[in-house]
Formats: structure tokens, sequence, C-alpha cells
């Protein structure tokens, strides 16, 4: 008598969440890298953004251009990063984070090095454009990177230290320029900003992964290549290591088009709006000092050498801050984290106006105002980056930060025109603490559900913390 036979139970696919299993395991080596390359792209970014207000001063002199004619250069770079950021953020959702990134970096170092062919303001200001279409693609696009890689128990420190490159780029392109300009002229600045980024390509092609979390959303036919992926942030814990029969997912809502709509719709218009209005007003700010810090201080008698060394003075203060309050972040409201710094920035502007022609207390003010302005920027766009989810992430933080290109705009072309028209600096510095105590207000006004319910277009991120 023939015994029938048994079904044979298909097992189906172990699936497992590409943010639990980061989550489930220390920081790996591919991890650390990916940190330390977008740590060098948006250090580039800093030395490019700032190379401008170095070399101004010179190009001015030499040109015999006033302040008014030298503020499109300022201004065209800027709008650049606005377009920028406004394009290449939903390419990076469409198209990967990876490919992207290194167009952008590609973008601006090649429009850095074209600069060196040109020799009036018009041609100056176009290449600047250019240049900022390629910065204003690559922060917004690391940011999300890092964000992507990292375990969401650390996510806003790791951020935020990715992002200190940004700063201590500026800081390290002031140190250059009090060396360079005054030995090898204004246009040795250009090939440092230009070369740079393109010697780095290399290692960014070869070295940079593209995010797990948008291969599992967007391309499920990449399966080999999350597993890989996986091994490598599993290391030597064999047992962690995914089996070919894994497959990763990623466990959010999935938005099949990112728009701005989604970024405004009831789950997160409250605080997309107000990280919109706070980016405005801290980038509105921090360019203004950026720009004509330099300018300001030699008309006020500082030699080239002596005002770019204090601008860099503001840039090591806003790589400390972004230290220190993504630590804080991590610990405390992130909110109220960053409208105390505001708040600490207003006073510390109003002092730079009063102390601008004595170095001795400059010097220390300037590095505090630096600590909680640009520290404060650092910390915002980890505040970004963490609000929406993988879907949306690049279209949402690129969007704040192209809406903080227009107040960045708006400061560099303010700053001008102040100066133009000869305003006492202590008047200037004093109208500049307005849209610090703004974005103080914004930050203050953020509520815990502000940051978006779980299962929605975006997260809470202040779930672990008390409001």
């Amino acid at each position: 008598m023939n015994t029938p036979a048994r079904a044979t139970a298909v097992p189906y696919p172990a699936t497992r969440d590409v943010q639990r299993f980061i989550d489930a395991h220390p920081l790996s080596a591919l991890q650390i890298r990916v940190v330390v390359l977008c740590l060098l792209i948006v250090a580039i970014d800093g030395i490019d953004i700032g190379l401008a207000a170095y070399i101004a001063p010179s190009v001015r002199r030499e040109w015999g251009l006033s302040i008014a004619e030298l503020s499109p250069v300022f201004v065209s770079g800027l709008v650049g990063m606005m377009v920028g950021s406004l394009i290449f953020g939903p390419l990076a959702d469409r198209w990967g984070r990876r490919p992207v990134l290194i167009a952008s970096v590609a973008f601006f170092g090649v429009a850095t090095l074209a600069t060196l062919l040109i020799g009036n303001v018009l041609g100056l200001s176009v290449l600047r454009f250019v240049c900022g279409m390629g910065i204003g693609g690559a922060t917004p696009t690391a940011a999300t990177l890092t964000a992507e890689y990292a375990p969401e128990r650390r996510r806003l420190s790791i951020i935020t230290i990715m992002l200190c490159g940004n700063s201590l780029g500026s800081a390290l392109g002031g140190v250059i320029a009090s060396q360079v300009i005054s030995r090898f002229g204004w246009q040795a600045m250009l090939v440092v900003g230009g070369a740079v980024p393109i010697a780095l390509l290399p290692a960014l092609w070869f070295g940079l992964p593209e995010s797990m979390r948008f291969l599992a959303l967007r391309r499920p036919d990449t399966q080999p290549m999350l597993r890989a992926l996986a091994r490598r942030i599993a290391g030597s814990r064999g047992d962690a290591a995914p089996g070919d029969d894994v497959v990763f997912v990623a466990t959010e809502r999935e938005v099949t088009r990112a728009s701005v709509r989604q970024l405004l719709s009831p789950a997160c218009a409250r605080g997309t709006l107000l990280l919109w209005t706070t980016f405005f007003m801290g980038l509105m700010v921090l360019f203004l000092m950026a720009n004509w810090l330099p300018t300001i201080l030699t008309a006020a008698g500082a030699s080239m050498r002596a005002a770019s060394l204090t601008t860099a003075l503001w840039s090591v203060g806003g790589t400390c801050g972004g230290l220190l309050l993504g630590q804080a972040m991590d610990r405390f409201p992130p909110h109220r984290v960053l409208a105390l710094a505001y708040t600490a920035a207003c006073v510390l502007i109003f002092m730079v106006g009063r102390v601008y022609a004595t170095p001795a207390l400059l010097a220390p003010i300037v590095f505090l105002a630096g600590f909680c302005i640009s520290g404060s920027q650092v910390g915002i766009n980890g505040l970004a980056a963490e609000f929406y989810p993988t879907a949306v992430r690049a279209t949402g933080v690129a969007w704040a930060t192209g809406i903080g290109r227009i107040g960045s705009m708006l400061g560099s072309a303010l700053g001008g025109y102040l100066l133009a028209a000869r305003l006492p600096y202590a008047t200037l510095f004093a109208a500049t603490c307005i849209p610090m105590l703004i974005a103080a207000l914004c930050m203050s006004a953020m509520r815990q559900r502000d940051a978006g319910p779980s299962g929605n277009l975006s997260f809470n991120i202040t779930d672990q913390r008390k409001s």
C-alpha cells in the first residue's frame, strides 16, 4: 500500500528591514567610509563656498570694483546653489544618491577651474552660478546618504559630524587663503578650489556605495547588491550576516513620486514650514557674515591675512558648534537645543558690531558667533534629514536647503547694499540679529508632533525624548 507523499513546505524568503538591520549592528568600516567621504565632499563645498569671500578684496582692488559691483558674484553663486538644490534633490530620489553626488562634485570642480579663464565680473558671476549648482546638489545629497547609513540611535550626531566638514572646509579655506593669496595671487585659490574636488572623484567612484534604503525602496531587483552591502555591515559577525534567501525591504509608506506637495501634506506641513523659515533666516545671516566679514575687517584697517584668519575662526567655531550641538540634539529635544543656540547668536552678533575694531575682543566673539550660527546650520540640516522618510528625504532636505539659499542670496545682497550705504557697522550687525531671533522663535514653536507621525510622510524624531 502506497503512502501518500507529504507535501514539502517551501519556505518563503526571510525579509529584513534595512533600517532595523543597520540599527542591530555597530558601525562598520563601510558606514565609516560613507561618513568620511561625505564629510570630504562637504568640506570641499565649504572651501568653495568661502572662496568668493576670500578672493573678493583682491579682485575688487585688482579690477577696480566698488562693493556694489562685486555683489553679483556672491549672489549668482547662491542662486546657483538654490537651483542646484531644487534640481539635484529630486534627481537623487529618482536616480540614486551616489550618481548625483559624483556628478555634483565633478560639476563644481570643473566650473571652479574654468573661472581661471575669466577676466570680468559677468563671466565670474556666470561661472559662480554654475559652480553653485554643483555645491547646491552635493551637500543635501551627502546629508541624505549619511542619514540612510546611520543607526537611528546615533543618526543626528553622525549627520552633524559629517556636516561639520562644511565649516571645517571653510576654516581651512581661510587658512589657505591667508598664505596663498599674498604669495601667489587670488587665482591660486581657484586652482585649489577646482583641483581638490576633481582629485576626490576616483575615491567617490570606487568607494561610495548607493543607499541601501534607496535600493530596497526603489530598485527591488538589486537584492544581491543589498545582501553584499549587508554582509559588509555585519562584518566578522558571521551569524548575523544575511543568507542568499533574505529579501531586504524598506518598511515605510512608499511615495511613488517625490514632490513638494508631499512635503506640504497635512502630516508634515507645519514642521516643513518651520524648517523652511529657519533655513531661510539662518542662511541669510550665515552668508551675510561669511561673504562680507573679510571686506568689513579690511575696510576697518585689518590686513588681508588678519581678516582671513579671523573669518577662519568663524568657521572653526562652526565646526565645534556642529559637533557639540549634534551631541546635545541626540540627548535633548533638538528643536529646543537649536532655539537656544539661535538666541545666543543674537547676542553675539550684536557684540561683533561693538568690538569689530578691537582684535583681542573680536576673535573670541567671532569664534562663538560661528559656534552658534554655523553650528546651528549644521544642526538644522541634521534635523531636516531626520524629518523625512527615504522616499522624499533627498527632496525634503534639498527643498529646505533651496529655500535657505533664497535667504543666503538676500543676505549677501543685503550685506553689499548696507555696506554701500555706509551704515555704521554697529547698526548693520544689530539689524542682523533680527533673522536670528525669528529662527529661534521658529524652533521654539516646533512641537513634538511636528516631527511627523510614524507611518506618514515623516516620522517622529523626538519619540525618545521629552518634548
